[in-house]
């Protein structure tokens, strides 16, 4: 067996990293430059021009964006550096967060004019919540209206986090030529179109005062962090740029401060010292705290380290449909070693799977690999009963890691195929995408049996119809966009139901009691026994329970989904001659709808985050207008430019349309962006507007 050093070497000089941003932040070109510096494409791709190599779908040439999240690979300074490019815009929030769970660092990009944006927000608690250690990348620093101070100002203010300027920036829009490193106090000029060396040159002198400050808050920033550099900068000492950069890679990695670097990756300029700072400042695997899990059939803790010598444990993180391979799954592997032509165990499962080949993907290209092992981020494909969330582990060593989480949909369309041939073809196809994407749902509305389909947006619905077009070419009939409501009860109550009948010529008889009450928002279900022990067999519970959710999924208003209750079984009667589980199955049913609706329910609708940039000379309008719509005014903010931020909450229904009125009201000027926030009640108008319209309820 090879020594602990030789085997801990690739794992302490690799990084497991996500570019994250705002829609048109600069993302996908940042890591085309990435791609370009490290010799992995010899050309500099270009997203307008549909030349991107993380960008390869159809649609995402298109459009501009990024859809889906590519991995790729490269080496810098003898490090493999594995980069997953996410999406910016919030209807593909399910490809961000299913990244973010099985990274280990994360590159923030934001754009020099608009600093902090809604889904930059959105992504940053995300990481948050994963414990995943940043880096910001001011982008965009070529552009009118820049302004350095200002985003790193955003940053500590609106995401709440430590900044610390690493750099500063040399000009700004079109004067900007380069940054000043403080670690080194020199300046780095890019003078060749290709960016490819930077030259080294003495600090300007109209920049001397602001480098020599920013070095000093740079400095007290990371000694205030760890207290030998504190001790030796007290007592006077000069610190060497290397303990400096020890020491902020300690404080970022324990999320203590944030390392802030600037550039404009499409002219070229700053991306080298990104690279750089991925792996000066980002953890390597090693560096990650132990994942920890359960036992699936005790309960107990489980730890895993990352080591390729403990029992082998994955968390596939991804489904996507590969043309050559079919139906692969992408996984992170947190410990041991998987072969391929091997079996793996699905612990969530219980079942065994078989391995083929294990492949380490290059955007849409497969490079096979034998084996991978703790740290590593690859793929497999002919995987049966495995799906996005699920752990594959090592069959006598057992472990369920914890799943990913997944917003609810907000938005659904009635679908149908156009020929009767391509009904079965769609079925398929639907099936597919759903196991692609957690935030894609699929379902029958049980009145009119028209398919409905369900997602995070226009857009996210928009893509996947033209996915079904272009890969699994299916036509289909699509209907007009609605918003998926859900109910909720306002009040407790509590009901009480008998049901007795004869069902072939034999007697049942069954008695419950049941209350219903409101939890906090996003609270979910709750199911609760009320009853004294013995009272009722304990077979009978899980029948119980199983009732109330199956009244849960059509409510008593408009048959939309209830969210948000606590059930409570308070009493209950049975007999052993008569009693059986459809009886207290019927009991429940009628014993939940007479709870809800003396329960005051309620039609919920989801309630959008909306940012809106347009003129300061139309910003009245658009306020006017937001109002209009029922919207919530939260603050404004003025941009560079002659701009204006508005940021509100709005409900979803009243936002269709809205680009094409935006570009009216602003002279073609305006642009906005909006995400989920949450669920509230309707005003009582827009309630009777709803129950009085036939519109199918979504699932």
């Amino acid at each position: 067996m090879a020594s602990k050093a030789t085997e801990d070497e690739p794992l302490s000089k690799t990084r497991n990293i996500g570019i994250i941003a705002h829609i048109d932040a600069g993302k996908t070109t940042t890591t085309e430059r990435i791609l370009f510096y490290t010799g992995r494409t010899h050309r500099l791709g270009n997203v307008d021009d549909g030349t991107t190599v993380t960008d390869w779908m159809e649609q995402e040439r298109e459009r501009g964006i990024t859809i889906a999240s590519a991995a790729v690979t490269c080496f810098w300074r003898e490090h493999r550096i594995n980069i997953i490019d996410t999406p910016g815009h919030i209807d593909f929030t399910a490809e961000v967060q299913r990244s973010l769970r099985v990274l280990d660092g994360g590159v923030v990009v934001f754009d020099a004019v608009n600093g902090v944006e809604p889904q930059s927000e959105t992504v940053w608690r995300q990481a948050d919540r994963f414990g995943v250690p940043r880096i910001c990348f001011i982008n965009k620093m070529d552009r009118t209206g820049a302004d350095f101070g200002r985003c790193v100002k955003m940053i500590r203010e609106r995401l709440e986090t430590v900044p610390v300027a690493i750099q500063v920036p040399i000009g700004a829009e079109s004067s900007f030529e380069g940054l000043v490193d403080l670690f080194e106090n020199v300046a780095l000029v890019y003078h060749d179109e290709l960016g490819r060396e930077p030259s080294c040159e003495e600090i300007p002198d109209a920049l001397r005062a602001e480098v020599a400050a920013a070095r000093e808050a740079m400095v007290e920033a990371i000694v205030e962090r760890d207290d030998f550099l504190l001790d030796k900068y007290l007592s006077g000492e000069e610190l060497t740029p290397v303990e400096l950069r020890a020491g902020l890679r300690k404080a970022t990695l324990a999320g203590m401060l944030v390392p802030v670097l600037c550039g404009a990756s499409l002219r070229n300029k700053g991306v080298q010292p990104v690279l750089d700072a991925i792996v000066d400042y980002l953890p390597s695997p090693l560096d990650v705290p132990a994942i920890e899990g359960v036992h699936p059939t005790t309960g107990e803790a489980e730890v895993r380290h990352c080591d390729p010598r403990e029992p082998f444990s994955a968390l596939v993180f991804k489904i996507a449909t590969d043309p050559f391979l079919g139906r692969l799954a992408y996984l992170r592997v947190y410990s041991g070693a998987l072969r391929a032509n091997s079996t793996s165990y699905n612990a969530p499962k219980a079942r065994k799977e078989r391995i083929g080949r294990l492949v380490h993907m290059y955007a849409n290209h497969r490079e096979d690999a034998d084996e991978v092992v703790a740290g590593d981020i690859a793929a497999t494909g002919a995987l049966k009963f495995t799906f996005t969330g699920d752990t594959l582990c090592d069959p006598s060593h057992p472990i369920v890691l914890e799943s990913i989480r997944f917003p609810e949909p907000v938005i659904y369309v009635a679908i149908e195929p156009r020929t009767a041939a391509d009904e079965k073809k769609l079925a398929d196809a639907l099936q597919a995408l759903a196991e692609e994407d957690p935030t894609f749902r699929v379902s029958v509305d049980e009145n009119t049996g028209q398919t409905l389909i369900s997602g995070m947006g226009e857009l996210h619905l928009e893509v996947l119809v033209e996915r079904l077009t272009r890969e699994f070419n299916v036509s289909a009939k699509v209907g007009r966009p609605q918003v998926a409501y859900r109910e909720t009860v306002t009040q407790a109550a509590q009901a009480e139901a008998e049901f007795t009948a004869q069902r072939g010529g034999k007697p049942l008889y069954a008695r419950v009691v049941l209350g219903v009450e409101p939890l906090p928002k996003g609270g979910g279900f709750e199911f609760r026994k009320a009853l004294r022990n013995g009272l009722l067999p304990d077979v009978y519970l899980p029948v119980i329970e199983s009732a109330v959710r199956e009244g849960l999924a059509s409510g008593v208003l408009a048959g939309y989904p209830m969210v948000d209750v606590r059930a409570t079984l308070a009493d209950a009667s049975y007999d052993e001659e008569t009693s059986n589980e459809a009886a207290f199955a019927s009991a429940t049913a009628i014993a939940f709808t007479k709870a809800t609706q003396s329960a005051t329910p309620v039609i919920l609708e989801p309630v959008m985050l909306v940012e809106v940039v347009a003129p300061t000379e139309g910003i009245g309008d658009v306020i006017g207008d937001l109002s209009a719509r029922r919207g919530e005014i939260q603050g404004m903010e003025p941009m560079p430019g002659g701009m204006q931020t508005v940021r509100g909450h709005v409900p979803l229904a009243e936002m269709f349309g809205y680009a094409t009125d935006l570009r009216s009201m602003s002279q073609g000027r305006g642009s906005f962006s909006m995400e989920f926030q949450h669920y509230a009640a309707v005003p009582g108008e827009v309630s009777r507007r709803i129950l009085g319209e036939e519109i199918a309820p979504s699932s």
